[in-house]
């Protein structure tokens, strides 16, 4: 459907300014701080979005799923990747944003049960080696935190769209995000009181605008159009539109930040993409069209 790539496609032109704005926010504030308290105010915000549509709650088999959703991408990937960007740059941090789509395919193929073709895993492990490869040719040694960090991240993100993919059939696609928010809201409410700096006078605007963006548009907003584009166009189909993520980013970090963009990273964006477009190609798409 014409409306879910339109859908996808907005939720993956706001997540591609996630890491600029991350990478502008961890200057002036601690990571753990910032991750909880975008989720906290994300979370206040899906709580009255909940409340003005009289939404039902979701059902015990729910629970578990949201839980995952919450650990994965209200958690785990904010965390991990602030955390990495202490160590890399955006730029860098973003070429490997491009496994994401291989991520995400991978948890559902195990979700799923099904068999993929041998050509799946193929490009699979071709595409893994060209992150490698350009890791360690671009200083691995030099920061083997950041780039273990930002594979991390990958792995949680991955988890976090395929239950979250799964539970929009059932919840809706901005439902999930915000009970998955809501359901975490007391514990990084809590903490982030808790970790909250003692005094905000040397807190630069740049910061402030980074943590807004992160928390209205990363956090919820882009999920919201995501998690519809998916619902409406199907996961195989509108989650390839997550190879043009790098891309964007790239070209926000170059644009805003002033980074270099050099021309390694721009083929390994571009050879990553294409190896996921074969994996992806190669997937059983049954388990998509259930």
């Amino acid at each position: 459907m014409a409306s879910g790539w339109l859908n996808g496609f907005l939720g993956v032109l706001i997540f591609a300014g996630s890491l600029p704005a991350t990478r502008v926010a961890v200057a002036d504030f601690d990571p753990l701080f910032l991750t909880l308290a975008r989720a906290a105010i994300a979370g206040i915000v899906a709580l009255a979005l909940l409340v003005a549509f009289h939404e039902k709650r979701p059902e015990r088999r729910d629970i578990l799923p949201l839980v995952v959703v919450a650990l994965c991408v209200v958690i785990g990937f904010p965390l991990l990747t602030a955390l990495a960007l202490q160590h890399v740059t955006t730029a860098h941090s973003i070429v490997f944003v491009g496994l994401l789509p291989l991520a995400t395919a991978s948890f559902g193929v195990l979700r799923g049960g099904e068999r993929p073709r041998p050509a799946f895993w193929i490009f699979s492990c071709i595409g893994s080696a060209l992150v490698a490869g350009f890791a360690t040719s671009q200083g691995f040694a030099a920061s083997p935190t950041g780039d273990l960090l930002m594979l991390a991240a990958i792995v949680a993100c991955g988890l976090g769209y395929a239950e979250g993919a799964a539970l929009s059939r059932r919840l809706g696609g901005w439902q999930v995000i915000c009970w998955a928010l809501l359901l975490s809201l007391p514990v990084t409410a809590g903490l982030a009181l808790a970790t909250m700096p003692a005094s905000f006078a040397e807190t630069s605007r740049p910061a402030w605008l980074g943590l807004a963006y992160v928390s209205l548009f990363s956090m919820l907003i882009g999920f919201v159009f995501w998690y519809r584009g998916l619902a409406q166009g199907g996961i195989a189909a509108v989650g390839q539109l997550q190879l043009l993520q790098p891309f964007f980013g790239l070209g926000l970090a170059a644009l805003l930040l002033g980074e270099t963009v050099s021309w390694q990273m721009l083929a390994v964006s571009a050879a990553v993409a294409s190896c996921v477009a074969g994996a992806k190609h190669f997937a059983d798409a049954r388990r998509y069209a259930r």
